[in-house]
């Protein structure tokens, strides 16, 4: 069995069914991609996403579904996925062992 490319803690899986419990009807799951930008390069990108591209890899782990951009399999590899609650905040937090840098706000990494 190959290592899946992302895997989800039990809060992520919660959390994914919760707003999932609530996105439009149509969506079908959570995208998570990267994107250029943000000040150390690259950032990670969440959206609902309503039909399956043909080149999206596909996690089903703890009740979910999460398709992962094709483009960003190759950042992703042996990432996992987490949801954080704090005081003030609340957000999904990758922890990513392909990062060689991270800014100090969290938003973006480097490979």
């Amino acid at each position: 069995m190959t290592k899946q490319i992302i895997s989800l803690s039990e809060n992520a899986a919660n959390r994914i069914k919760e707003i999932m419990s609530s996105a439009e009807q149509n969506s079908i799951g959570v995208r998570v991609g990267v994107k250029s930008g943000g000040c150390a390069g690259m950032s990670y990108v969440m959206e609902y996403t309503k039909e399956i591209n043909p080149n999206d890899e596909v996690i089903e782990e703890k009740g979910v579904k999460v398709f992962i951009d094709s483009a960003a399999v190759m950042y992703l590899l042996g990432t996992e996925m987490d949801y954080k609650k704090e005081q003030f905040s609340s957000s999904f937090v990758f922890n990513n062992p392909n990062e060689t840098e991270r800014c100090g706000c969290g938003e973006s990494f480097k490979i």
